[in-house]
């Protein structure tokens, strides 16, 4: 080799040795990137749920009326120690029975629905957990695709990093859907079965549990018996579970089921026809898009009252019961601050979604009388006695060259009367005689003024209400009667915070407006108490109110309305049909108990009061056949109220005047007293007495 050094080769490692040592440092990497990535998801937040992101709307007392989510869900909320065990047996028994085992994945059973995949050459076999079915419903769409598919895996890590098995359980049983509107199973036990979750029986749980596999399809109001054989597999797989004996699953399927009924449903929506109304606000006045309301978060708080919508669907239902087309509003507004406290738009949101509360189709009828007759009063021109002639009439009007001639109801004619007389019996000729006095173009001032915004023609026929107004018009026009006068707007919104609870909305305390002196309010009302007593047109219902209360009624071939108020209340009611169908009288009459069962459920526990006499009356005692001042020796004479300067002058043919005219000068201020002793005392016989 001359000198040089032997070669040596470097002896490797055997080839297991290497293989080993290279799995070794896949499985370290491996180990090493599982932990990153472990660790990345627990520190990163889940996404907002659909459910969370959805906008909220709020009643008065801060509850939530109904969400604005795409499918209007609605659920009520319970503690898992608060749902019957049985139900959660069962539903583990027959969706995940080893959901306390997994980490979020049954492996096992993924294995076994790819196989049975492959055998039968679909994708019909799945083996999603509770936690995945959760992860999916919170936060995804129902779309196959893969990119879905990886995002619901890792939101069932995420879940399952973050939330103890129980917490998921209970997000669970609150979250999934059990048919015809019910999300979580206190939603879902209340329309099936009217009870809470807590109170379920096995056969109940069962029954529940099967229908999340297909909400239609296992409806025991669409397909009873397939509900009824999804049970028994239910009741089958809890005995497999080990939950109940095979007796106790036989004797539960064979159980019968207190179902209750469809048509009582007791999980449709509150206030839907409220919500809707807001949701129009909320996009026309505050230009929140569709996709605010969907995903941003808002919180809208209301002035909605709970009790008093509860009391308003019970009276539309209670009065509307059975298979008829009859449809109705209402409206009720508090006069001392505008707030809009219940709205019914129809008799059943099911079936029709339309809002009859916001219609300015309707035509008032004799409802819109006091709103000409406050015109007449406040003008000067006419009082409470002034007197027309109530018998057939024709008038001519635009410069004679046309005529109009109206008719009284039943063609009764009474003579000499004056506008309380008019008011309580509703009469045609008198309304015509004053809107022609006064001019149409006061009255069409006067509706502008109190909230009136529907178009109205300035003809003699106004007096008659043929204008086409909305029930929520007259409600805010007759609020105006109730608050002496002074026009709240009506509002529905208070605030609106985001997502954080910042605010971005409060509504302003409104002072109201004084559109008419008090006065005039006031004498009005006092007129329009007579239409609940003997000889007027709501005295059939006089018995249910225990309170003074005024009113008017209004018909018409196709609408019945009784629009009311007391001093805490103004409630507008209609009833009719739609696509102009002619009501009978006996329909028509559905109106009146509406309003007073609402307006005596919602005021049961605020004492009555009678309507307060502001300033500027003047009390007399008027002789009823003149209009003349009553005087001792006047054998009939009532107490009537005036506008400074618009009170009779003259005494009646009786003689007796007053020998001073200081006595004279103080009569205002001794008579309003006994006014007030007059009317508590007469509606003190009437509540308690009587």
């Amino acid at each position: 080799m001359n000198g040089s050094q032997p070669f040596s080769r470097k002896r490797r490692k055997p080839w297991p040795l290497r293989l080993a040592i290279s799995l070794a440092v896949v499985c370290l990497l491996a180990v090493l990137a599982s932990a990153g990535v472990l660790g990345y998801l627990y520190i990163t937040p889940l996404p907002v749920a659909k459910t969370e992101r959805a906008s909220r709307l709020l009643d008065s007392q801060g509850e939530v009326i109904a969400t604005f989510s795409p499918d209007g869900r609605t659920s009520d909320r319970v503690e898992l120690s608060h749902i019957s065990p049985l139900l959660i047996q069962a539903t583990l028994a027959v969706e995940d029975r080893k959901f306390y085992q997994h980490p979020g994945f049954d492996l096992k059973g993924m294995a076994r629905a790819v196989l049975v995949n492959l055998q039968h050459w679909n994708s019909k076999q799945g083996a999603s957990t509770l936690t995945q079915q959760l992860a999916r419903n919170l936060y995804l769409s129902h779309e196959k695709t893969l990119e879905r598919k990886l995002k619901e895996a890792r939101y069932t890590v995420q879940l399952e990093m973050k939330y103890s098995k129980d917490d998921i359980l209970e997000m669970y049983l609150n979250e999934i859907y059990y048919g015809h509107g019910a999300y979580g199973i206190e939603s879902a036990a209340r329309l099936y079965f009217d009870k809470s979750a807590k109170e379920l029986n096995l056969a109940e749980s069962a029954m529940l549990a099967g229908i999340p596999k297909g909400p239609t399809y296992y409806s025991p109001y669409n397909h009873l018996e397939n509900a009824m054989n999804r049970q028994k597999l239910v009741l089958q797989a809890m005995v497999e579970s080990g939950d109940i004996t095979q007796q106790e699953a036989e004797k539960a399927s064979s159980a019968q089921l207190a179902l209750l009924p469809q048509d009582r449903q007791e999980n449709k929506a509150v206030a839907s026809y409220f919500r809707d109304y807001v949701k129009g606000l909320l996009t026309s006045t505050f230009q929140i898009t569709e996709q605010q309301l969907q995903q941003g978060g808002l919180d809208i708080y209301t002035t909605l009252d709970p009790r008093a919508q509860a009391a308003a669907e019970a009276a539309v239902a209670a009065e509307l019961k059975g298979d008829t087309e009859l449809e109705t509003a209402l409206v009720s507004v508090d006069p001392r601050n505008g707030h809009l406290k219940a709205m019914v738009g129809g008799r059943d949101y099911r079936q029709n979604q339309y809002n009859h509360a916001l219609a300015q189709t309707r035509q008032p009828g004799s409802a819109f009388k006091p709103i000409m007759y406050l015109a007449a009063l406040s003008s000067r021109q006419m009082t409470s006695v002034t007197l027309f002639n109530s018998q057939p009439t024709l008038f001519h009007y635009d410069d004679n060259r046309k005529t109009y001639q109206p008719s009284n109801f039943g063609g009764k004619y009474w003579g000499e009367i004056n506008m309380k007389q008019a008011i309580a019996a509703s009469d045609n000729i008198y309304a015509v005689n004053t809107i022609m006095q006064i001019g149409t173009d006061q009255v069409t001032d006067m509706a502008r003024r109190m909230g009136i915004t529907s178009s109205l023609e300035e003809v003699p026929s106004l007096a008659l209400g043929t204008s086409p107004v909305s029930p929520l018009e007259m409600a805010s026009a007759f609020s105006t009667l109730a608050g002496g006068g002074r026009r709240m707007p009506v509002t529905a919104i208070l605030s609106i915070t985001d997502a954080a609870g910042r605010k971005l909305y409060t509504a302003p305390e409104a002072a109201g407006e004084q559109v008419v002196e008090p006065a005039a309010a006031y004498i009005l009302t006092r007129m329009m108490e007579s239409v609940f007593e003997d000889g007027g047109t709501g005295r059939r219902v006089s018995a249910l109110m225990k309170r003074p209360v005024a009113g008017k009624t209004g018909t018409t071939d196709t609408d019945a309305w009784l629009v009311g108020y007391t001093p805490e209340l103004a409630t507008a009611v209609w009833v009719g049909y739609d696509k102009g169908r002619e009501i009978s009288t006996s329909e028509a009459r559905h109106a009146a108990p509406i309003f007073a069962q609402f307006t005596e459920e919602v005021l049961e526990n605020v004492p009555p009061k009678i309507f307060p006499i502001p300033e500027g009356v003047v009390s007399l005692y008027i002789d009823p056949t003149t209009g003349l001042r009553a005087g001792p020796d006047c054998p009939a004479k009532t107490l009537e109220v005036f506008l400074p300067g618009t009170e009779p002058s003259e005494y009646c043919s009786h003689g007796g005047e007053p020998a001073s005219e200081e006595k004279e000068d103080t009569l205002g201020d001794a008579e309003k007293q006994k006014q007030q002793e007059h009317s508590w005392w007469s509606h003190f016989k009437r509540w308690w007495v009587e």
